[in-house]
């Protein structure tokens, strides 16, 4: 006749099974691929579905970034913001076809459309989606001073994130990271936006008629910059990526030596 087990053995041993398997739970959302830690919250997968969306966005857009600079330049700013389309837009009013300041009300959106976005990135994940942005290696050694001078440090840097040689996504994650308050992120931002437009549509005007003839050139071959520019990118990413390996693998090397 068996004994019957005392409750708190049995669920001492469903305890110890519970334990077993919990790593292998774990193991499975603990990628070094993805900002976060552990099994992902619903703000975790909305922020990153909305991340990725923007970058979708980036390249459908594409084709008409280059079309619309010679035939719609306001448009384009509305949509993407971009250098280019600033400057045709004003060459363009400077030619009599709109307004300096429409110009620089159509750059806004267009330039902080998801900047905000990355700041949420920021605050949700952190130093650890800093180190997976391109162009992040920059700003990686400087993190630990940004932490220490808080305001000092990011307020002139989400002013001048525009003007800087690093991708302005970067500088709004570092925002979020570093805890800045987002309504004092979005009047920082617009602040810089705002400068940043002015400086390329006073280009613009002063380029005038020749700005104009070379948006409408870019216009008229707006496939074959299409293709060059997509070709580049892909360039780009493959040369990183390769950077990337060779520095994962730079480490494990040493080990085995």
């Amino acid at each position: 006749m068996s004994v019957p087990e005392p409750e708190p053995a049995q669920a001492a041993e469903r305890a110890s099974a519970a334990a077993e398997t919990a790593p292998e739970k774990a193991d499975r959302w603990d990628d070094p691929r993805l900002p976060w830690h552990g099994k992902p919250r619903a703000a975790d997968i909305v922020c990153w579905v909305a991340i990725v969306l923007s970058g979708l966005f980036y390249w459908v857009l594409l084709p008409l970034r280059v079309s619309l600079v010679g035939t719609e330049p306001v448009v384009a700013e509305l949509l993407n913001g971009s250098t280019e389309s600033i400057i045709s837009a004003a060459a363009f009013a400077k030619e009599g076809d709109g307004t300096l300041a429409v110009v620089l009300l159509a750059a806004i959106p267009g330039l902080m459309k998801f900047d905000a976005l990355y700041w949420w990135a920021g605050r949700l994940w952190g130093e650890r989606f800093i180190m997976a942005l391109p162009g992040s290696r920059r700003v990686a050694k400087h993190m630990a001073r940004v932490q220490q001078a808080g305001r000092k440090v990011t307020w002139p840097a989400v002013v001048a994130s525009s003007f800087l040689p690093i991708p302005r996504a970067i500088i709004s994650v570092i925002a979020g990271w570093a805890g800045m308050r987002l309504l004092t992120f979005l009047i920082l931002d617009l602040i810089g936006v705002v400068l940043w437009a002015a400086l390329l549509a006073g280009l613009g005007y002063a380029l005038g008629h020749h700005a104009v003839v070379a948006a409408k050139t870019i216009s008229h071959y707006s496939w074959w910059f299409t293709i060059g520019i997509v070709a580049l990118s892909v360039l780009l990413a493959l040369r990183s990526q390769r950077r990337q390996m060779s520095a994962a693998a730079a480490p494990a090397d040493q080990d085995h030596g």
